[in-house]
């Protein structure tokens, strides 16, 4: 047979065409048959309803709320993301009060490998029912059938979340679970959540909005006000890896993955470009800041900085420390710190923006955006109450069940970048002075310049030396071998402070030298009678209003996170459980 030009084109097309639909079919067949995750992501949020009485406080009602039900989430965090709900569009009266919706925030976990959620424990009360818990309390949130009983009076009750759909659009990576109630439709939910129904009914297709039941899924605005995109690698689902696996198949994984990542690559270097050519143009020897992606943070102008401080005016000024100072600024309508570092800390400035675009909870400062035109300008949430250095030696007092509680917030602080984050983040200078009050009087742990990561499971790493003097255990001085152990027994310091309100260099009156307070309260734990060697250590302006069993039991925990060999202290996650337990009696 003569074979004539082109004769097996037709064919060639056909098969083409053959495993392109192959292709579609496979992404079609996955994408809405699988609902598998791989991973979550940092922030979720969930819309819910509360009553506010004529004589309550919004911020009481929330606590209360956010205790029971929400594992301790401060009123604080909760009102920052409810700041632009439409109260007008959501609020009723009822008995002359009114319920008002606000959002909580939480982490969307992948959970067991199948959906995206997040586990509350829910303590059950007498009278309780599922029904009544899922619709009373968490107001439809969730249904019986997402009970997990682990315990006889203690329910894990998991509300869904997500991460976003870059099959949508990747320009949405924050949502809120939002559940419909019998009275509502599609224009009142957009109304009530400020948000264009075009796009609430793009990630909610097929959903009857007048049914009054379900769960939505809709884009959230951050504490800017913003919609934060998606990030590069978000939590939606295990659906990408299974299409690749059936495309491979199709011949065409090869090629997907080289666009992708030339795709990936090229905006991950646009972002690193951007930065880096920023600072090149104020810093005459060119040396830019090194390539780093930021996904999360909001990139400032000078010029939005200056004017939000006036010129950075010393009136404005509200604090330093060894990397630059700090301002007070009301920026883009938000309240804000503002840290303005020289070009000499871009290791600090580097270290805090990747690690605080990275992780996000509610006991670590929230870090909002960054500038890099001729100073290096970290944004913070503005954090109401100053630091606790300031509060233990100033001249109110702080009473002994705030006390607990602050150390209890920044314990689970370190507990989630020991323990919860990839890889594992070790602070180096923990301190009264690096834990911020906020005006509820709960803690978040900040200054993560000295921070250090721990990749591949390797928890001794040599380092330089740095640190505070008074915070840094004996391990760390002698050899710069760092682990999550350090962290450890600077909180342990800060425990002492916490109970004594000395700082952790004692210079004692008629004494030469200066001693650590962890030597002194080694004193009162060898003394032949320790109570009354702890006695001694007491803040005096406590007077007689603390229970001693807690204050002892504080010292005991304390001189267990700073024991001189290093693996015989505890982990962050057993000082967060014995701190819940401190916590309980003594509001008790």
């Amino acid at each position: 047979m003569q074979i004539k030009p082109g004769m097996y084109i037709l064919p060639r097309i056909k098969i083409i065409l053959f495993v392109m639909y192959y292709y579609l079919f496979a992404v079609h067949y996955y994408c809405v048959a699988d609902s598998r995750c791989t991973e979550g992501c940092a922030l979720a949020l969930a819309s819910f309803t509360i009553y506010v009485g004529p004589d309550d406080y919004k911020e009481e009602v929330v606590s209360q709320i956010s205790g029971r039900l929400f594992s301790n989430i401060s009123a604080t965090e909760i009102l920052s993301y409810s700041s632009f709900i439409n109260h007008r569009a959501v609020t009723r009266k009822i008995n002359m009060g009114v319920t008002r919706k606000i959002n909580i925030p939480f982490r969307c976990d992948c959970l067991n490998g199948e959906y995206l959620g997040h586990v509350f424990p829910y303590t059950v009360l007498p009278g309780d029912s599922y029904d009544s818990i899922a619709d009373n309390d968490y107001n439809s949130l969730i249904t019986g059938e997402w009970f997990n009983n682990n315990r006889e009076v203690t329910l894990m009750v998991i509300v869904n979340c997500s991460c976003g759909n870059k099959d949508v659009s990747e320009d949405y990576g924050l949502f809120i679970t939002y559940p419909m109630q019998p009275e509502e439709n599609l224009e009142s939910i957009a109304s009530a959540t400020n948000t264009r129904s075009e796009l609430i009914q793009m990630y909610n297709p097929g959903v009857n909005f007048s049914a009054g039941t379900g769960l939505l899924y809709i884009p959230g605005r951050d504490i800017l006000g913003n919609y934060p995109p998606m990030t590069t690698l978000s939590g939606s689902s295990g659906k990408s890896i299974a299409v690749m696996a059936v495309a491979s198949l199709a011949g065409v994984t090869l090629l997907i993955a080289i666009v992708y990542v030339g795709i990936y690559r090229k905006k991950e270097q646009k972002i690193a470009v951007h930065i880096s050519e920023s600072a090149d143009k104020s810093h005459p020897s060119g040396q830019g800041l090194l390539g780093i992606a930021v996904d999360k943070s909001v990139e400032f102008s000078y010029k939005e900085l200056s004017e939000s401080t006036n010129g950075f005016n010393i009136s404005n000024k509200i604090g330093e420390d060894g990397f630059g100072a700090v301002y007070y600024a009301e920026l883009r309508g938000k309240i804000t710190a503002i840290k303005k570092m020289n070009r000499q800390a871009k290791t600090e400035f580097l270290a805090e923006l990747k690690i605080l675009t990275r992780v996000h909870h509610l006991n670590l400062v929230c870090l909002m955006g960054y500038c890099v035109d001729r100073y290096l300008f970290l944004v913070y949430e503005y954090i109401d109450n100053g630091n606790l250095s300031q509060h233990l030696r100033g001249r109110d007092t702080l009473p002994w069940s705030t006390r607990v509680q602050i150390a209890l917030d920044s314990a689970r602080g370190l507990e989630y970048i020991h323990e919860h984050t990839v890889p594992v983040f070790i602070h180096r200078d923990i301190k009264s002075a690096n834990i911020l009050i906020d005006k509820n009087f709960h803690a978040k742990v900040g200054d993560f310049g000295l921070t250090k990561l721990v990749e591949n499971g390797n928890l001794n790493i040599p380092t330089r030396f740095m640190g505070t003097f008074g915070y840094m255990p004996p391990e760390y001085g002698h050899s710069g071998i760092i682990s999550p152990k350090v962290d450890v027994y600077a909180f342990g310091v800060v425990l002492y402070e916490l109970i004594s309100s000395k700082e952790a260099v004692v210079k004692e009156d008629g004494v030469d030298e200066a001693r650590s307070l962890d030597a002194l309260f080694g004193e009162s734990h060898n003394h032949p009678n320790p109570i009354e060697g702890i006695s001694r250590l007491i803040d005096p302006k406590l007077e007689d209003n603390y229970p001693f069993d807690s204050v002892h039991k504080m010292a005991q925990l304390a001189k267990a996170c700073t024991e001189k060999d290093h693996e015989m202290r505890p982990t962050m996650r057993s000082v967060v459980v014995a701190l819940m337990a401190l916590s309980s009696s003594t509001a008790d």
